[in-house]
Order: structure tokens, then C-alpha cells, then sequence
């Protein structure tokens, strides 16, 4: 599979020839000023939670696309208020198959509000699986026991973890989080785009070495096959 990482927790992962586009936050992200939100590939988007950093360009792309957009119900309903009729509502433990490949919602502990002020809904994590590989996105969260049942659903090829702390995990807390869903290669997202999460690379990766897993620091813009 391909990744791609367009900055802050928004990245694409290329399955089957269709672009997944997750938590779409890239125009207001000085980090990511190089991106041209018009260039972006999406035949789905998926949204983890209503906080700006995650839905802030997800009406533009989603428009300009075409791509139905995958979230919780209270966000697919103020998609479609705002213009974005191709959506898809699902709520944390609800699985649906999509084609070229299935989407599980699983906890994710953190706090959901729209750019407007309104109600978010409750944040959410997705596993992904395919014919190509399976992968799990925790979107925003804390480290929860939760994180156990994953390898329960799913034989995972890596998982893309929130590593910025304040808001979230930090990488000690990621680490934790890779063995409990037994998973060796981490991408790193969620660090660096404001001051309250910018952390030290070298020392995030370290933790992981010494824990035997491999943590990817994956640049914007810059794609990797994993």
C-alpha cells in the first residue's frame, strides 16, 4: 500500500487504485503550505472526529472530488447541511463494506466538536482492511485498554498513531498502544503542526527502537510503500 502524508493527521493511503484521503486539514497548516489542496486525489474520505484540525478542507476536497465521505452520524449529517450530500454514517463497533475494502470504527478517546460550534459526535478510529493489507488510524486519542481487542479484528501491516502528546499519545504511549494491537511498523502523525505538540524525532524513534518496533516519521508530501 502507499502513503502519503499531506501534514498533521492528514494522510492518503492508495488501495486497490482508490485514494482513501483521512482527516483532511492541510489549507491552515503553515507546515503543509507547499500542498495544493486541488492536486489531491480522493475517491473516500474518512473523518475521525469534527475538531477543525481534521474536517477543515474535507468540504472543498469532498466537493471537488466527488469522494464519499465515511464519518460518525452527527458529522455526516452536517456534511449534508453544508453541501456534502455523498456521505456514509457509521458509529464506533460498526463494520461496512465499501468494495475494495471494509471499514471497522473502533474507540477512540478524545473529545469531537464542529467548526461551528455544534455537536461532533463521538471521535472514532478505523481499521481498514483490503486485499492489498489491513491498517488501523486511531485518530485522536488517548492510550485505552481498548487498543487489546484490536488484534482480535485484525492481522495488521502498520498502524498510523498519533504521537504529538498534550492532546493525545506521546510516543512512549504509542509504543504501548503498537503492542497491544501487535503491530511492528508505526507511522507517526499528530506532532509538530502547533507548539503545544512539537516533539524531539530523534527521541520518538528511539523509544520505538528500544521497544523493537520501527516508527515512521514520514515527511509532507513525501510518499512511502508500507
Amino acid at each position: 500500500m502507499q502513503y502519503t502524508y499531506y501534514g498533521h493527521s492528514c494522510f492518503s493511503v492508495v488501495i486497490n487504485g482508490k485514494h482513501l484521503l483521512f482527516d483532511p486539514f492541510i489549507t491552515y497548516n503553515e507546515l503543509a503550505k507547499d500542498i495544493n489542496i486541488n492536486t489531491i486525489k480522493a475517491d473516500f474520505i474518512l473523518v475521525s472526529h469534527g475538531h477543525s484540525d481534521h474536517i477543515a478542507d474535507c468540504i472543498a476536497i469532498a466537493k471537488r472530488t466527488g469522494a464519499k465521505v465515511i464519518t460518525n452520524y452527527e458529522i455526516h449529517e452536517w456534511l449534508n447541511k453544508n453541501g456534502v450530500a455523498n456521505t456514509h454514517p457509521m458509529n464506533t463497533g460498526g463494520s461496512w463494506d465499501f468494495g475494495d475494502f471494509r471499514v471497522k470504527c473502533t474507540v477512540a478517546q478524545h473529545s469531537s466538536g464542529l467548526p461551528d460550534g455544534s455537536y461532533g459526535g463521538n471521535p472514532m478510529g478505523f481499521i481498514v482492511y483490503s486485499d492489498a493489507g489491513n491498517f488501523y488510524y486511531a485518530g485522536d486519542t488517548a492510550l485505552t485498554l481498548d487498543m487489546q481487542l484490536i488484534p482480535r479484528w485484525a492481522k495488521l501491516n502498520f498502524a498510523v498513531l498519533p504521537i504529538g502528546d498534550n492532546f493525545t499519545m506521546n510516543a512512549t504511549d504509542a509504543l504501548a498502544c503498537a503492542e497491544m494491537i501487535q503491530c511492528q511498523q508505526v507511522i507517526g502523525v499528530h506532532y509538530d503542526t502547533f507548539g503545544f505538540i512539537k516533539i524531539d524525532h530523534q527521541a520518538a524513534q528511539d523509544i520505538f527502537s528500544r521497544g523493537g518496533k520501527k516508527l515512521h516519521l514520514v515527511a509532507i508530501g513525501e510518499s512511502i510503500t508500507i
